[in-house]
């Protein structure tokens, strides 16, 4: 086997093989099928919770933030578990297709209210959404390494995550504008009953969608090296490559950002802006401008790098989201216009994340010849669970800590700490993201090079 530093030989430089339309949009509905779960969650769990089913702001965050760290605890299990899983079907697609009912169920009954008492409801609500995020887990780990064994390109990959995230994001267009709609027409004046049957529907839509998933995708890369029994050699591979270390950090840091954006934008329309239905609209109109740019993302990143693109994007979006905490509740189209701006600059980001955390695990492989694609995905996405955890907490304790109380009049400083949480905290915590992103070490020359190393190395295994 070649050292890294000095590979020896490598095969000429061979045509891109594009995927098929079909399996990259069957792939993209996976993250539809996620996003109708992880958007009621991000969006509308919180408040839930405080207005709906009547929980405390602060143990509301808290129960949010219980439930990421033990969903945290899950995710390297998954990831080394799905590593080792040897089926007809592959490694990560049997988990797509048997874990989608449990999903749709527990997502259910996390937006059902049983008439407990106070604390009754605390454990409740803690139970079913630690169990929903453990499903949650052990699908969405499995669809987010798939992609990574689908095509060894990294620029194809590139292409898989942008039909992904125009799959997703058309799931959040869903999510975050119909559920108040959808609520009162199930509901017929009982929000929580409205609530229940709107992810009733969610959920069946969800299988359905993994469902196609799992027949139009395809895995193609094969690990190098037989994982059995190393799981030591591999989390030290993991906690020694820096490309992965920083990618890490960047997801803890822009998810603790989403999390608490996503979660304090009904607040801010029902108490700030005064008209609490209007968040549809401004959801769906910053969806839209997120899909309307996700298509630059691979042209962009052809050009300029995935890190260079990745650090504009955080700049340029980080300085439009501190923004939005200057216009007042009357200057509505000052309001949309600034969102807007912030989504179109962030979206050609979104996708490159994931595939810089496929070239990491590249990179691994390329330097200790072991392949550990769901270990390096779901380490991805235990460290952005962190954030979102932490966000999502930090929500419910600003609020707390700001005097916010449920169906009530704010008062002003419970309406700037409603503000603070849409824009500035978020703003400067996305702009920090490019800090860290000048120290990633991928950058074109590398990844075509690994390419190239690496099918070299299978191309011999395969010949014996």
């Amino acid at each position: 086997m070649s050292s890294p530093a000095t590979v020896v030989q490598t095969p000429p430089a061979q045509p891109r093989a594009g995927l098929r339309f079909v399996e990259k949009l069957g792939y993209g509905l996976g993250d539809t099928a996620s996003h109708f779960v992880w958007d009621m969650v991000g969006f509308w769990l919180l408040i839930f919770y405080t207005d709906v089913y009547k929980i405390p702001a602060a143990a509301a965050g808290t129960i949010m933030l219980i439930a990421r760290f033990w969903d945290m605890g899950i995710d390297p299990a998954i990831g080394v578990i799905s590593d080792r899983t040897q089926t007809r079907w592959g490694k990560f697609r049997p988990y797509i297709l048997f874990g989608a009912v449990p999903y749709a169920v527990l997502a259910v009954l996390t937006f059902t209210t049983p008439n407990f008492g106070e604390t009754g409801k605390i454990i409740y609500a803690c139970a079913t959404y630690a169990l929903l995020m453990t499903a949650y887990a052990a699908v969405n780990i499995p669809y987010s390494s798939l992609a990574a064994v689908m095509t060894s390109d990294t620029y194809e990959r590139a292409g898989v995550n942008q039909y992904r995230f125009i799959c997703a994001f058309t799931g959040q267009l869903v999510v975050t504008g119909l559920p108040l709609t959808l609520a009162k027409y199930f509901g017929g004046g009982n929000e929580a009953m409205g609530y229940q049957h709107t992810l009733i529907l969610f959920g069946c839509l969800s299988v359905v969608f993994f469902f196609i998933t799992f027949m139009t995708t395809k895995e193609r890369v094969k690990p190098s090296k037989s994982l059995e029994g190393s799981v030591g050699e591999d989390l030290g591979n993991l906690f020694k490559n820096r490309p992965w270390i920083i990618l890490a950090i960047v997801g803890i840091v822009s998810f603790v950002m989403f999390a608490m954006q996503n979660a304090a934008i009904a607040f801010y329309f029902k108490y700030y802006i005064g008209k609490e239905d209007s968040v549809q609209l401004f959801n769906v109109i910053g969806t839209i401008a997120l899909i309307v740019a996700l298509p630059f993302s691979k042209p962009l990143a052809r050009r300029f790098g995935n890190k260079n693109v990745f650090i504009g994007s955080s700049l340029i979006s980080g300085v439009f989201f501190i923004s939005l905490y200057l216009p007042g509740e009357k200057d509505i189209i000052t309001i949309y216009a600034l969102n807007i701006l912030a989504k179109m600059a962030y979206a050609p980001a979104v996708p490159l994340l994931w595939t810089m955390i496929a070239d990491s695990a590249d990179y691994s492989e390329w330097k200790s010849g072991r392949r550990a694609t769901g270990l390096y995905f779901s380490a991805a996405i235990f460290a952005q669970k962190a954030g979102w955890g932490i966000g999502a907490a930090i929500a419910g304790w600003v609020l707390w800590i700001f005097n916010y109380v449920a169906d009530a009049i704010q008062t002003q400083t419970a309406l700037t700490g409603i503000k603070l949480l849409i824009s500035v905290i978020p703003g400067v915590l996305y702009m920090s993201c490019a800090l860290f992103m000048f120290f990633y070490t991928i950058d074109s020359k590398t990844t075509d090079l690994m390419k190239k190393d690496l099918d070299l190395r299978r191309e011999k295994e395969k010949a014996g």
